[in-house]
């Protein structure tokens, strides 16, 4: 973390030929700007508090002073033996900052307020004034210089009157630079804002290759859940799991011209030191995407997850109406599981916004990186990047105990210590939601206590057995004609019979309490999947490769599609499950 004796290490960047200033702003890296370009010097955001006292014993805490009333200040000022020009903008409660080295060649570019910088030239005379005339006509120098820059040709016209009168000569040069100056301060305000934040593109029209945009939202009309860019190979989408050529191979210039406009200063810097940055983006009348660039041995590749506008209601993704029970908890665990590609961010958000439409609470989000947006309703929601707004899941997690959350909601249970702070969280009386890519329920609930070491995995295993509330595990199976996916769910509920397996480690006895759990609102996948195929939405041959058992597929399911134009009913009659039918009755994808 930068501390105040670090500024001197920050202004060393400027003795750089290549260095042109730098740029210092509140929750942002800071960075140094070499050509057109922003590079930056820090993997750590500056928070307000930091930046404060980075700058505590210098000139520019005064200047930060003066505009948070005003907006904007720019002064000469001498820091380490350097002078420095500052430019001070505080719009919105945030602080920017722009160092940048002072021109010695054109000492009038001061803009130190209540200084007249055309004052050396007054008391010349006018044969110096004369001399200058050749140099007027530079058209470089007259946006900076300000009025004065003109006023030589006028006065070697008629010395004499100004020598007479210089008053009331001076006054409308000065007027001229202080209307000129409010436009340079105006116009510098813009520069010294900085990338606040460089994951997320603001300008979607400017920044947006039209052709990644075009080809996104034919991808987006095939019902497309990714698009793949390589260079040398063509494009490919996938389509109800299954990955579909588009068009000509793509070079690598078109690839590179695609996608690295894509990415701001930070994951440009990833993608040198690291080999690949995630990002999420947003492409205009294409929509939002997640955005994966990496090296590979024939160039970039770049791997775009179709993200969609808004959260989606759970009766619209298919998913059992148990689910919105979870409103009902105040504190625990529910953990959404699936492999990778099941659609568990998609869930994750249609909990989130059941919340923010049915409750007035504060729900933390925190994510690699921020995908679905969430609009205001009856919650404050606060949605937090990882490496961008914190420095990880788990040092997240522990800010958050102290913001005053109803609802954590976690975009991956990933290591150790992300599982140990979700845990303790969901202990202390929050409740935490969280994926993991796990492939079934029980799977889940093994991951989470192997997570940590033998020797204390029972007292794990009792901390889970009070906090677990519910586990969603999810898979999405192809449609009978392969256009499209169908959501097929698990769901385990908390009890006391769930508890007793847990705190017991008789795990093993899961499939067991499934198969009687319906009274606790347990589901199985299996039960799942022969509801789809008793709609006519799954193929059989399909439904078994998803199965759990695939014995119990061909007990329940019909041997052959129906007929066109005939009801989708099963020759063999479902076993009796109260209300099982009705789970996705309204399933539409």
């Amino acid at each position: 973390m930068l501390v105040a004796s670090s500024l001197s290490q920050l202004l060393a960047f400027l003795d750089r030929q290549e260095v042109r200033e730098i740029l210092l702003q509140s929750d942002a890296v800071p960075c140094a700007r070499i050509g057109q370009q922003l590079r930056p010097l820090s993997r750590q955001t500056l928070a307000a508090q930091h930046l404060l006292a980075l700058v505590r014993s210098t000139p520019v805490a005064a200047l930060i002073e003066r505009a948070r009333s005003v907006r904007f200040v720019e002064e000469r000022c001498a820091i380490d033996d350097r002078t420095l020009v500052v430019a001070v903008a505080c719009p919105g409660g945030q602080i920017k900052i722009r160092l940048s080295r002072c021109e010695q060649q054109t000492p009038q570019r001061s803009l130190v307020p209540g200084t007249r910088p055309v004052a050396p030239r007054q008391r010349s005379g006018a044969p110096k004034e004369r001399s200058l005339a050749p140099k007027a006509p530079s058209k470089a120098r007259l946006p900076v210089a300000g009025a004065h820059a003109v006023a030589p040709t006028r006065h070697s016209v008629a010395p004499r009157t100004r020598s007479v009168a210089p008053r009331v000569h001076s006054a409308a040069p000065t007027q001229r630079s202080a209307a000129l100056k409010h436009k340079r301060q105006a116009s510098r305000q813009l520069s010294v804002a900085g990338p606040a934040e460089p994951v997320v593109i603001r300008s979607p029209s400017e920044r947006v290759p039209a052709a990644l945009a075009t080809l996104v939202e034919r991808a987006r009309r095939r019902e497309a859940s990714d698009v793949h860019l390589s260079s040398g190979q063509p494009a490919q989408v996938r389509v109800a799991g299954a990955l579909c050529a588009e068009g000509e191979p793509l070079s690598h210039d078109t690839v590179s011209d695609m996608l690295l406009p894509l990415l701001g200063s930070r994951c440009r810097a990833d993608l040198d030191e690291r080999g690949y940055a995630d990002l999420s983006a947003n492409l205009g009348a294409a929509g939002r995407v997640r955005v994966n660039v990496n090296r590979q041995r024939q160039g970039y590749k770049g791997c775009l997850r179709l993200v969609p506008d808004g959260p989606t209601e759970l009766a619209a993704l298919g998913l059992p109406p148990e689910l919105s029970q979870v409103t009902l908890y105040h504190q625990g665990l529910v953990v959404v599981s699936g492999p990778n590609g099941s659609g568990k961010t998609t869930t994750l958000a249609s909990l989130v916004d059941l919340f923010n439409s049915t409750r007035p609470i504060h729900i933390i989000t925190v994510e690699d990186p921020v995908e679905v947006l969430h609009p205001r309703k009856q919650a404050v929601i606060s949605q937090r990047e990882v490496r961008s707004h914190t420095h990880s899941f788990s040092s997240a997690l522990k800010a958050a105990l102290r913001e005053d959350p109803d609802v954590i909601a976690i975009g991956e249970l990933r290591d150790l210590e992300t599982v140990e702070m979700a845990l303790s969280a969901a202990e202390t009386g929050h409740l935490v939601i969280a994926t993991m890519s796990t492939p079934s329920g029980a799977r889940t609930i093994d991951r989470l206590i192997d997570m940590f070491p033998p020797s204390v995995q029972s007292q794990v295993r009792a901390t889970l057995a009070g906090t677990l509330k519910m586990v969603i595990s999810q898979r999405l199976v192809p449609s009978r004609d392969r256009s499209r996916r169908h959501v097929a769910a698990e769901l385990i509920t908390g009890n006391i019979p769930l508890w007793a397996l847990i705190r017991d480690n008789k795990l093993y006895q899961l499939p067991s309490l499934l198969q009687r759990g319906r009274a606790y609102g347990m589901l199985r996948i299996d039960d799942s999947l022969n509801e789809l195929v008793a709609c006519g939405k799954v193929d059989f041959e399909g439904a078994k490769r998803f199965a759990d058992d695939p014995r119990a597929i061909a007990m329940t399911a019909p041997q052959a599609p129906p007929m066109a134009g005939t009801p989708a009913a099963a020759p063999h009659p479902a076993p009796k499950r109260a209300g099982i039918g009705a789970l996705f009755g309204q399933r539409t994808g």
